[in-house]
């Protein structure tokens, strides 16, 4: 206990001269997250130095084994970091699906080699990654996948398209669902593969959303090769980590029904309707705050303990559609409370009243949070089943 507490010193004081200022400001536009990659641009000289000092520590990843670059921290002190971070409201160094999903799966199923190639250039940011696992007639229903991956001897050759994959034409890397057996049982004969998305045969097309932004895309992939030292695990044996990447996704989702700096509604409430004897004007909108702070506060709570849970060895598992369903529904809370306590001016699409918050942006967003990653339907099936054990005979 004493070498932990004599951690949370030196990382608080290290974190105290380390952590630029504009760095323990609010996430509110895409840019404050750096997501890293070679088409990223800082939007400041502190942002590129934030990611620079955290992954020279290996602490965009800190619990990762230090041999590829993480922390090598345990989980107490991954613990305390974190707590030291929140306490100066420091931003996350690095946010992207290299560290949220595949390289967790790297770690555990893929070869050494893999390993090596790919883990020091995710905890350093260098990498953006994007997820191919979506298709047009096979969505929520992942195992009916169609796109083909054929064995050519000394390569594959992938033919078909994804669809709805985030930010595909800023990523550098794709790690894909592709079927290696047509023949096999649907859930058998997939395969987990690796690309480089400058690969001759990728093309990619923005979708554009109701919200005006499109962070979703298509990607069409037309006699693609893919070296067989990309294939991550076994042939054939991909459905495993089509399931173990999907809990990682529903926890990352998740995760935005968590508070930041910028989190609280009562501000919002104050500045726009004012004080009337030391309360807030409008009693009922009053009273959606405080039950919609109420929730958030169970929610943080649920996702800590599920967070022990699985640092304990218990994992994560179906408890992951709960954290999915539970943040993704408090999110959309958040930003219909937002539109409600801004009133005109939460609806306004452009000018000054726009720029002020592009809230009615953002709440028309939140709408795709309950599809992606699997539906809510999806995910309250999984729970009723997995969970609470009912539809059992």
């Amino acid at each position: 206990m004493a070498d932990l507490e004599q951690f949370r010193r030196e990382t608080r004081a290290w974190l105290e001269a380390n952590c630029p200022r504009s760095m323990r400001e609010p996430v509110v536009e895409f840019e404050d997250r750096c997501w890293g990659g070679t088409k990223w641009q800082f939007v400041s000289d502190d942002q590129k130095r934030w990611l620079e000092v955290m992954a020279e520590r290996g602490w965009t990843a800190p619990d990762w084994p230090a041999e590829y670059g993480g922390g090598g921290l345990s989980k107490e002190e991954t613990r305390v970091l974190r707590e030291e971070m929140q306490r100066i409201n420091a931003r996350v160094p690095l946010f992207s699906m290299g560290l949220s999903m595949i390289g967790p799966a790297l770690l555990k199923y893929g070869s050494e080699a893999l390993k090596r190639q790919h883990i020091p250039n995710i905890v350093q940011g260098r990498i953006w990654w994007c997820q191919g696992y979506s298709e047009p007639n096979y969505g929520s229903d992942l195992a009916g996948l169609q796109t083909r991956c054929e064995d050519r001897g000394d390569h594959f050759i992938v033919n078909g398209q994804k669809v709805w994959t985030s930010y595909a034409d800023r990523a550098d890397w794709m790690f894909c669902l592709v079927r290696t057996d047509p023949e096999a049982p649907k859930h058998a004969g997939i395969s987990l593969v690796l690309f480089d998305m400058n690969t001759p045969g990728v093309t990619v097309k923005p979708i554009r959303l109701i919200s005006g932004k499109s962070p979703f895309c298509e990607t069409f992939l037309d006699n693609v090769r893919v070296e067989k030292d990309q294939l991550v695990g076994e042939l054939n044996r991909g459905w495993e980590l089509a399931t173990y990447l999907l809990t990682h996704e529903r926890e990352m989702i998740g995760s935005i029904g968590q508070s930041n700096v910028d989190a609280r509604l009562h501000p919002h409430a104050i500045e726009q309707l004012g004080l009337d004897r030391g309360q807030l004007a409008d009693s009922a909108l009053r009273t959606d705050i405080a039950r919609w702070e109420m929730d958030q506060r169970a929610f943080e709570l649920t996702a800590e303990r599920i967070t022990d849970e699985a640092t304990a060895g218990q994992g994560v598992g179906a408890a992951s559609s709960t954290l999915k369903y539970a943040g993704t529904e408090i999110n959309k809370r958040r930003h219909e409370l937002l539109v409600a306590i801004h009133g005109q001016r939460g609806l306004a699409w452009e000018g000054d009243a726009y720029d002020h918050g592009i809230i009615a942006s953002q709440w028309l967003r939140t709408k795709g949070n309950s599809i992606e990653g699997g539906t809510s339907e999806i995910q309250l099936n999984i729970i009723a089943k997995r969970i609470l054990g009912l539809g059992r005979a």
